[in-house]
Protein backbone atom coordinates (compact mmCIF):
# COMPACT_ATOMS: atom_id res chain seq x y z
CA UNK A 1 0.00 0.00 0.00
CA UNK A 2 1.11 3.65 -0.76
CA UNK A 3 2.69 5.51 1.92
CA UNK A 4 0.69 7.93 3.96
CA UNK A 5 1.11 11.51 4.53
CA UNK A 6 0.87 13.23 7.80
CA UNK A 7 -2.40 14.34 7.39
CA UNK A 8 -3.89 10.97 8.64
CA UNK A 9 -3.09 12.57 12.07
CA UNK A 10 -4.74 15.60 11.74
CA UNK A 11 -7.98 13.11 11.04
CA UNK A 12 -7.58 11.86 14.43
CA UNK A 13 -7.53 15.11 15.88
CA UNK A 14 -10.68 16.46 14.03
CA UNK A 15 -12.55 13.13 14.80
CA UNK A 16 -15.33 14.67 17.07
CA UNK A 17 -16.14 17.06 13.99
CA UNK A 18 -16.29 13.92 11.68
CA UNK A 19 -18.53 12.35 14.11
CA UNK A 20 -20.63 15.00 14.14
CA UNK A 21 -20.52 15.86 10.76
CA UNK A 22 -20.84 12.22 9.36
CA UNK A 23 -23.78 11.24 10.92
CA UNK A 24 -26.57 10.29 7.99
CA UNK A 25 -30.12 8.22 8.37
CA UNK A 26 -31.92 7.00 5.39
CA UNK A 27 -35.08 7.67 7.12
CA UNK A 28 -33.69 11.58 6.68
CA UNK A 29 -33.45 11.01 2.68
CA UNK A 30 -36.65 12.40 0.89
CA UNK A 31 -35.89 9.83 -1.94
CA UNK A 32 -36.25 6.57 0.37
CA UNK A 33 -39.47 5.17 2.19
CA UNK A 34 -37.67 4.48 5.25
CA UNK A 35 -41.50 2.65 6.40
CA UNK A 36 -41.23 -0.38 3.34
CA UNK A 37 -40.44 -3.11 5.23
CA UNK A 38 -41.00 -5.43 2.57
CA UNK A 39 -37.81 -7.03 1.10
CA UNK A 40 -39.88 -8.50 -1.57
CA UNK A 41 -40.90 -4.91 -2.78
CA UNK A 42 -37.85 -2.42 -3.27
CA UNK A 43 -37.50 1.24 -2.56
CA UNK A 44 -37.72 3.49 -5.21
CA UNK A 45 -34.90 5.58 -5.18
CA UNK A 46 -35.31 8.69 -6.96
CA UNK A 47 -32.53 10.11 -10.07
CA UNK A 48 -29.39 11.56 -8.38
CA UNK A 49 -25.92 12.33 -9.54
CA UNK A 50 -22.95 10.76 -7.33
CA UNK A 51 -19.25 11.37 -7.30
CA UNK A 52 -16.82 8.72 -6.37
CA UNK A 53 -13.25 9.26 -5.38
CA UNK A 54 -10.55 6.85 -7.19
CA UNK A 55 -6.98 7.33 -5.86
CA UNK A 56 -3.98 7.40 -7.90
CA UNK A 57 -4.37 8.61 -11.66
CA UNK A 58 -5.94 7.21 -14.65
CA UNK A 59 -4.64 4.69 -17.11
CA UNK A 60 -6.56 2.80 -20.27
CA UNK A 61 -7.58 0.16 -17.72
CA UNK A 62 -9.04 2.16 -14.95
CA UNK A 63 -10.71 3.73 -18.03
CA UNK A 64 -12.28 0.73 -18.72
CA UNK A 65 -13.54 0.85 -15.71
CA UNK A 66 -14.86 4.30 -15.06
CA UNK A 67 -16.87 3.86 -18.55
CA UNK A 68 -18.52 1.12 -17.33
CA UNK A 69 -19.59 2.14 -13.87
CA UNK A 70 -20.76 5.49 -15.42
CA UNK A 71 -22.82 4.03 -17.77
CA UNK A 72 -24.48 1.26 -15.86
CA UNK A 73 -25.17 3.74 -12.97
CA UNK A 74 -26.96 6.30 -15.26
CA UNK A 75 -29.32 2.87 -17.32
CA UNK A 76 -29.81 2.15 -13.35
CA UNK A 77 -30.80 5.16 -11.76
CA UNK A 78 -30.58 7.97 -14.27
CA UNK A 79 -28.46 10.19 -12.81
CA UNK A 80 -24.50 10.54 -13.69
CA UNK A 81 -21.97 9.31 -11.91
CA UNK A 82 -18.66 11.53 -12.00
CA UNK A 83 -15.54 9.83 -11.06
CA UNK A 84 -12.72 12.22 -9.77
CA UNK A 85 -8.92 10.95 -9.19
CA UNK A 86 -7.10 12.06 -5.72
CA UNK A 87 -3.28 10.91 -5.75
CA UNK A 88 -2.65 8.89 -2.90
CA UNK A 89 0.12 10.95 -1.29
CA UNK A 90 -3.22 13.65 -0.83
CA UNK A 91 -5.47 10.61 0.23
CA UNK A 92 -5.89 10.99 3.50
CA UNK A 93 -5.34 14.88 3.74
CA UNK A 94 -8.17 15.55 1.18
CA UNK A 95 -10.84 12.83 2.75
CA UNK A 96 -9.89 14.35 6.05
CA UNK A 97 -11.33 17.97 4.57
CA UNK A 98 -14.14 16.58 2.72
CA UNK A 99 -15.79 13.77 4.62
CA UNK A 100 -17.59 15.66 7.21
CA UNK A 101 -18.67 18.26 4.35
CA UNK A 102 -22.17 16.94 3.17
CA UNK A 103 -21.78 19.66 0.35
CA UNK A 104 -18.44 18.46 -0.43
CA UNK A 105 -18.23 14.56 0.36
CA UNK A 106 -17.86 11.79 -2.46
CA UNK A 107 -20.49 9.89 -2.28
CA UNK A 108 -18.35 7.07 -1.93
CA UNK A 109 -14.49 6.98 -2.55
CA UNK A 110 -11.57 3.91 -2.38
CA UNK A 111 -9.01 3.96 0.58
CA UNK A 112 -5.88 2.32 1.11
CA UNK A 113 -6.63 -0.85 2.79
CA UNK A 114 -4.04 0.61 5.38
CA UNK A 115 -6.11 4.26 5.86
CA UNK A 116 -9.48 2.39 6.15
CA UNK A 117 -9.24 2.17 9.91
CA UNK A 118 -8.63 5.79 10.48
CA UNK A 119 -12.02 6.58 8.81
CA UNK A 120 -13.77 3.72 9.82
CA UNK A 121 -13.13 4.32 14.08
CA UNK A 122 -14.50 7.65 13.76
CA UNK A 123 -17.78 7.25 12.07
CA UNK A 124 -16.73 8.29 9.11
CA UNK A 125 -17.83 6.17 6.58
CA UNK A 126 -21.69 4.81 6.25
CA UNK A 127 -22.21 1.03 7.55
CA UNK A 128 -22.87 -1.26 5.51
CA UNK A 129 -23.40 -4.14 7.62
CA UNK A 130 -27.01 -4.91 6.35
CA UNK A 131 -25.33 -5.42 2.62
CA UNK A 132 -22.33 -7.39 3.70
CA UNK A 133 -23.87 -10.71 2.48
CA UNK A 134 -25.02 -9.34 -1.09
CA UNK A 135 -21.73 -8.16 -2.13
CA UNK A 136 -20.07 -11.21 -1.32
CA UNK A 137 -20.03 -11.87 2.19
CA UNK A 138 -17.36 -14.91 3.42
CA UNK A 139 -16.57 -14.64 -0.83
CA UNK A 140 -14.39 -11.67 0.50
CA UNK A 141 -11.06 -11.49 1.54
CA UNK A 142 -11.46 -11.59 5.13
CA UNK A 143 -8.29 -9.43 6.03
CA UNK A 144 -9.57 -6.52 3.94
CA UNK A 145 -13.14 -6.99 5.47
CA UNK A 146 -11.32 -7.05 8.82
CA UNK A 147 -9.70 -3.56 7.69
CA UNK A 148 -12.79 -1.58 6.95
CA UNK A 149 -14.57 -3.19 9.84
CA UNK A 150 -15.46 -2.02 13.25
CA UNK A 151 -16.57 -5.08 15.71
CA UNK A 152 -19.21 -6.91 13.69
CA UNK A 153 -20.16 -3.64 11.62
CA UNK A 154 -18.50 -3.58 8.64
CA UNK A 155 -18.02 0.30 6.99
CA UNK A 156 -15.79 -0.18 4.03
CA UNK A 157 -15.35 -3.31 1.68
CA UNK A 158 -12.74 -4.65 -0.24
CA UNK A 159 -12.16 -3.73 -3.91
CA UNK A 160 -8.87 -5.07 -5.19
CA UNK A 161 -5.84 -6.74 -3.79
CA UNK A 162 -1.93 -6.49 -3.95
CA UNK A 163 0.23 -9.22 -2.33
CA UNK A 164 3.82 -9.69 -1.63
CA UNK A 165 6.33 -12.58 -3.49
CA UNK A 166 9.62 -13.39 -4.46
CA UNK A 167 10.84 -12.38 -7.56
CA UNK A 168 14.37 -14.31 -8.40
CA UNK A 169 17.04 -14.68 -11.05
CA UNK A 170 17.32 -18.28 -12.23
CA UNK A 171 20.26 -17.35 -14.01
CA UNK A 172 22.09 -16.51 -10.72
CA UNK A 173 20.48 -19.57 -8.48
CA UNK A 174 21.49 -21.81 -11.15
CA UNK A 175 25.31 -20.54 -11.05
CA UNK A 176 25.50 -20.77 -7.70
CA UNK A 177 23.60 -24.38 -7.57
CA UNK A 178 20.86 -23.32 -5.63
CA UNK A 179 16.97 -24.28 -5.85
CA UNK A 180 13.87 -22.61 -4.62
CA UNK A 181 13.40 -22.09 -0.79
CA UNK A 182 10.96 -24.58 0.45
CA UNK A 183 10.90 -22.87 4.00
CA UNK A 184 11.69 -19.58 5.59
CA UNK A 185 14.79 -20.19 7.67
CA UNK A 186 16.28 -21.60 3.78
CA UNK A 187 15.75 -18.33 1.69
CA UNK A 188 18.22 -17.10 4.29
CA UNK A 189 20.50 -19.86 3.58
CA UNK A 190 19.82 -19.97 -0.12
CA UNK A 191 20.96 -16.46 -0.77
CA UNK A 192 23.63 -16.04 2.15
CA UNK A 193 25.34 -18.85 -0.11
CA UNK A 194 24.93 -16.76 -3.29
CA UNK A 195 26.55 -14.08 -1.32
CA UNK A 196 29.71 -16.06 -0.11
CA UNK A 197 30.07 -16.73 -3.79
CA UNK A 198 29.46 -13.22 -4.65
CA UNK A 199 26.96 -13.83 -7.26
CA UNK A 200 24.04 -12.03 -5.50
CA UNK A 201 21.82 -11.51 -2.17
CA UNK A 202 18.20 -11.08 -1.31
CA UNK A 203 17.21 -7.11 -1.93
CA UNK A 204 15.35 -6.05 1.26
CA UNK A 205 15.51 -2.42 2.09
CA UNK A 206 16.42 -1.94 5.90
CA UNK A 207 13.37 0.02 6.02
CA UNK A 208 10.97 -1.71 4.82
CA UNK A 209 8.99 -2.97 7.01
CA UNK A 210 5.72 -3.78 4.35
CA UNK A 211 7.56 -6.35 3.45
CA UNK A 212 9.79 -7.80 5.89
CA UNK A 213 6.77 -7.89 8.56
CA UNK A 214 6.23 -11.66 6.45
CA UNK A 215 9.01 -12.71 8.83
CA UNK A 216 6.84 -11.59 12.13
CA UNK A 217 3.54 -13.29 10.49
CA UNK A 218 5.26 -16.05 9.39
CA UNK A 219 6.48 -17.41 13.33
CA UNK A 220 3.04 -16.38 14.34
CA UNK A 221 3.66 -12.81 15.71
CA UNK A 222 1.60 -9.76 15.34
CA UNK A 223 2.07 -6.19 15.22
CA UNK A 224 -0.61 -5.85 17.61
CA UNK A 225 -3.33 -7.28 19.83
CA UNK A 226 -6.77 -6.19 20.58
CA UNK A 227 -8.50 -7.09 24.15
CA UNK A 228 -12.14 -5.96 23.13
CA UNK A 229 -11.07 -2.45 23.82
CA UNK A 230 -7.58 -1.73 24.03
CA UNK A 231 -5.24 -1.97 20.47
CA UNK A 232 -1.40 -3.08 22.60
CA UNK A 233 1.99 -3.51 19.98
CA UNK A 234 2.82 -7.05 20.29
CA UNK A 235 6.30 -6.55 19.10
CA UNK A 236 7.70 -8.13 22.39
CA UNK A 237 5.82 -11.30 21.83
CA UNK A 238 7.86 -14.34 21.75
CA UNK A 239 6.75 -15.23 18.22
CA UNK A 240 7.03 -11.49 16.96
CA UNK A 241 10.72 -11.29 18.68
CA UNK A 242 11.58 -14.59 16.33
CA UNK A 243 10.71 -13.16 13.05
CA UNK A 244 12.31 -10.25 13.57
CA UNK A 245 15.58 -12.73 14.82
CA UNK A 246 15.07 -14.53 11.24
CA UNK A 247 14.65 -11.52 9.30
CA UNK A 248 17.95 -10.22 10.98
CA UNK A 249 19.95 -12.77 10.18
CA UNK A 250 18.92 -12.66 6.31
CA UNK A 251 19.44 -8.97 6.07
CA UNK A 252 22.62 -9.10 7.87
CA UNK A 253 24.27 -12.52 6.10
CA UNK A 254 22.29 -12.55 2.65
CA UNK A 255 21.23 -8.51 2.05
CA UNK A 256 22.12 -6.82 -0.62
CA UNK A 257 20.26 -3.57 0.11
CA UNK A 258 21.21 -0.59 2.63
CA UNK A 259 19.80 -0.10 5.95
CA UNK A 260 18.12 3.01 4.99
CA UNK A 261 16.17 1.54 1.87
CA UNK A 262 12.84 2.03 1.31
CA UNK A 263 9.87 -0.63 -0.47
CA UNK A 264 9.64 1.65 -3.24
CA UNK A 265 12.16 -0.30 -5.55
CA UNK A 266 10.33 -2.76 -7.56
CA UNK A 267 12.85 -4.27 -9.98
CA UNK A 268 16.14 -4.87 -8.03
CA UNK A 269 16.58 -7.96 -9.31
CA UNK A 270 16.88 -6.18 -13.00
CA UNK A 271 20.60 -6.22 -13.65
CA UNK A 272 21.12 -2.04 -13.22
CA UNK A 273 19.76 -1.50 -10.29
CA UNK A 274 22.65 -1.96 -7.67
CA UNK A 275 26.11 -1.01 -7.84
CA UNK A 276 27.63 -3.86 -5.82
CA UNK A 277 26.24 -7.42 -6.05
CA UNK A 278 23.27 -8.38 -7.92
CA UNK A 279 20.01 -9.13 -6.27
CA UNK A 280 19.45 -12.68 -6.59
CA UNK A 281 15.99 -11.80 -5.38
CA UNK A 282 13.74 -9.62 -3.47
CA UNK A 283 10.32 -9.39 -2.57
CA UNK A 284 7.92 -6.77 -4.17
CA UNK A 285 4.25 -6.89 -5.02
CA UNK A 286 2.07 -8.69 -7.74
CA UNK A 287 2.12 -5.55 -9.87
CA UNK A 288 6.73 -5.40 -10.09
CA UNK A 289 5.92 -7.36 -13.03
CA UNK A 290 5.58 -4.50 -15.02
CA UNK A 291 9.16 -2.94 -14.10
CA UNK A 292 10.74 -6.57 -14.48
CA UNK A 293 12.85 -7.83 -17.14
CA UNK A 294 16.35 -8.46 -19.44
CA UNK A 295 17.66 -5.48 -21.62
CA UNK A 296 15.22 -5.87 -25.42
CA UNK A 297 18.52 -3.07 -26.93
CA UNK A 298 15.39 -1.09 -27.63
CA UNK A 299 14.84 2.11 -26.16
CA UNK A 300 10.63 3.85 -25.11
CA UNK A 301 10.29 7.88 -26.45
CA UNK A 302 12.39 8.80 -23.06
CA UNK A 303 15.54 7.04 -23.75
CA UNK A 304 14.81 4.05 -21.13
CA UNK A 305 15.82 1.13 -21.92
CA UNK A 306 12.92 -1.69 -23.01
CA UNK A 307 12.53 -4.64 -20.89
CA UNK A 308 11.36 -7.99 -21.53
CA UNK A 309 10.02 -10.75 -18.75
CA UNK A 310 12.32 -13.47 -20.05
CA UNK A 311 11.60 -17.13 -18.37
CA UNK A 312 15.30 -18.32 -18.71
CA UNK A 313 15.82 -15.26 -16.62
CA UNK A 314 13.17 -14.36 -14.26
CA UNK A 315 11.09 -16.30 -11.91
CA UNK A 316 9.05 -16.44 -9.09
CA UNK A 317 7.72 -17.82 -6.12
CA UNK A 318 5.32 -17.27 -2.43
CA UNK A 319 7.38 -16.86 0.19
CA UNK A 320 7.67 -20.04 2.05
CA UNK A 321 6.59 -20.48 6.03
CA UNK A 322 9.00 -21.39 8.97
CA UNK A 323 7.45 -25.21 8.11
CA UNK A 324 6.52 -24.76 4.50
CA UNK A 325 3.91 -24.03 2.89
CA UNK A 326 3.02 -20.36 2.27
CA UNK A 327 3.97 -17.34 4.73
CA UNK A 328 1.45 -14.67 5.47
CA UNK A 329 2.51 -11.66 3.91
CA UNK A 330 1.55 -7.73 3.94
CA UNK A 331 -1.46 -7.49 1.61
CA UNK A 332 -1.90 -4.24 -0.54
CA UNK A 333 -4.86 -2.68 -1.99
CA UNK A 334 -7.79 -0.80 -1.69
CA UNK A 335 -10.98 -0.47 0.03
CA UNK A 336 -14.30 0.98 -0.76
CA UNK A 337 -16.65 3.31 1.50
CA UNK A 338 -19.78 5.45 1.14
CA UNK A 339 -18.94 8.41 3.12
CA UNK A 340 -21.42 9.07 6.26
CA UNK A 341 -22.28 12.43 5.29
CA UNK A 342 -23.69 11.89 1.90
CA UNK A 343 -27.32 12.50 0.91
CA UNK A 344 -27.14 10.27 -1.58
CA UNK A 345 -27.48 6.84 0.73
CA UNK A 346 -29.71 4.59 -1.53
CA UNK A 347 -28.20 6.24 -4.94
CA UNK A 348 -24.87 5.10 -3.09
CA UNK A 349 -26.15 1.60 -2.29
CA UNK A 350 -27.09 0.93 -6.01
CA UNK A 351 -23.50 1.94 -7.67
CA UNK A 352 -22.33 -0.15 -4.87
CA UNK A 353 -24.26 -3.15 -5.74
CA UNK A 354 -23.44 -2.33 -9.89
CA UNK A 355 -19.24 -2.47 -8.55
CA UNK A 356 -19.66 -6.36 -6.53
CA UNK A 357 -21.93 -7.40 -9.68
CA UNK A 358 -20.57 -10.24 -11.72
CA UNK A 359 -20.14 -8.22 -14.50
CA UNK A 360 -17.98 -5.39 -12.78
CA UNK A 361 -15.96 -8.31 -10.92
CA UNK A 362 -15.10 -10.07 -13.93
CA UNK A 363 -14.29 -6.44 -15.79
CA UNK A 364 -11.34 -5.79 -13.05
CA UNK A 365 -10.33 -9.40 -13.29
CA UNK A 366 -9.80 -9.31 -16.60
CA UNK A 367 -8.06 -5.82 -16.49
CA UNK A 368 -5.56 -7.08 -14.28
CA UNK A 369 -6.61 -5.81 -10.86
CA UNK A 370 -6.87 -8.73 -8.36
CA UNK A 371 -10.33 -8.90 -7.50
CA UNK A 372 -11.49 -9.07 -3.69
CA UNK A 373 -14.44 -11.63 -4.16
CA UNK A 374 -12.64 -14.92 -4.75
CA UNK A 375 -15.48 -15.87 -7.06
CA UNK A 376 -13.08 -14.08 -9.84
CA UNK A 377 -9.79 -15.47 -8.74
CA UNK A 378 -9.43 -18.13 -11.34
CA UNK A 379 -9.81 -15.17 -13.89
CA UNK A 380 -7.18 -13.36 -12.89
CA UNK A 381 -5.25 -16.10 -11.81
CA UNK A 382 -5.67 -17.07 -15.44
CA UNK A 383 -4.01 -13.75 -17.22
CA UNK A 384 -0.29 -14.40 -16.05
CA UNK A 385 1.42 -17.32 -14.04
CA UNK A 386 2.66 -15.28 -11.15
CA UNK A 387 -1.14 -14.18 -10.87
CA UNK A 388 -1.69 -18.13 -9.41
CA UNK A 389 0.77 -17.05 -6.47
CA UNK A 390 -0.52 -13.56 -6.36
CA UNK A 391 -4.19 -14.87 -5.46
CA UNK A 392 -1.98 -17.98 -3.43
CA UNK A 393 -0.70 -15.38 -1.45
CA UNK A 394 -3.76 -12.78 -1.06
CA UNK A 395 -5.59 -15.42 0.59
CA UNK A 396 -3.26 -16.07 3.25
CA UNK A 397 -2.03 -12.06 3.91
CA UNK A 398 -2.62 -10.07 6.69
CA UNK A 399 -2.94 -6.46 7.21
CA UNK A 400 -2.04 -3.80 9.55
CA UNK A 401 -4.36 -3.23 12.80
CA UNK A 402 -7.59 -1.65 12.45
CA UNK A 403 -6.65 0.45 15.24
CA UNK A 404 -7.70 4.40 15.51
CA UNK A 405 -3.58 5.20 15.70
CA UNK A 406 -2.15 3.12 12.85
CA UNK A 407 -2.52 6.11 10.60
CA UNK A 408 -0.38 8.00 12.83
CA UNK A 409 2.08 5.48 13.49
CA UNK A 410 2.48 4.85 9.98
CA UNK A 411 2.63 8.69 9.07
CA UNK A 412 5.52 8.93 11.87
CA UNK A 413 7.39 6.30 9.71
CA UNK A 414 7.81 4.34 13.44
CA UNK A 415 8.17 0.52 11.65
CA UNK A 416 10.64 2.49 9.48
CA UNK A 417 12.34 3.21 12.60
CA UNK A 418 12.20 -0.21 14.07
CA UNK A 419 12.92 -2.30 11.09
CA UNK A 420 15.94 -0.25 10.40
CA UNK A 421 17.45 -0.56 13.72
CA UNK A 422 16.90 -4.11 13.60
CA UNK A 423 18.55 -4.27 10.22
CA UNK A 424 21.98 -1.84 11.98
CA UNK A 425 22.02 -5.16 14.04
CA UNK A 426 20.77 -3.50 17.55
CA UNK A 427 19.11 -6.75 20.15
CA UNK A 428 15.66 -7.32 18.82
CA UNK A 429 14.66 -7.90 21.94
CA UNK A 430 15.74 -4.38 23.40
CA UNK A 431 14.45 -2.48 20.46
CA UNK A 432 11.32 -4.15 20.43
CA UNK A 433 10.12 -3.09 24.03
CA UNK A 434 11.73 0.53 23.14
CA UNK A 435 8.77 0.70 20.06
CA UNK A 436 6.14 -1.43 21.44
CA UNK A 437 6.33 1.93 24.08
CA UNK A 438 6.03 4.03 21.44
CA UNK A 439 3.31 2.16 19.40
CA UNK A 440 1.29 1.95 22.45
CA UNK A 441 1.57 6.08 22.86
CA UNK A 442 -0.18 6.62 19.21
CA UNK A 443 -2.37 3.18 18.72
CA UNK A 444 -5.66 4.28 20.40
CA UNK A 445 -6.02 7.12 19.17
Amino acid sequence: MKKMTSGAVAFAAASAIVLAGCSSDPADDPTTDPTNTDTETPVEVAEADLTMWWMGQEDDNTAQLREFLEAEYTEVNGGDLTIEYVGWGDAIAALTTALPDAANTPDLTEVGNTQAATFTTVGAFLDITDMYEELGGDKLLPGFVEAGSVGENVFAVPYYFGSRFGWYRKDIYEAGGQSVPTTLAEVTEVHAALKEQDLGGFYIGGQDWRNGVSWIFANGGELATYDGSTWTSALSSAESIAGMEQWQELFTTAGVAQTTDTDEVYNAVNDDMLSGLPAAAQMAPNWAGCCIGVPTGEEDADGNAILAWDDAVNGFYALPGVDGGIAPVFAGGSNIAISAATPNVEQSKQLLRIIFSDEYQTLLAELGFGPANSDFGDIYAGLAPQNEVALATAQAAKLTPAAPGWAAIEADQTLEQYFQAVAEGGDVTTLAAEYDEKINAKING
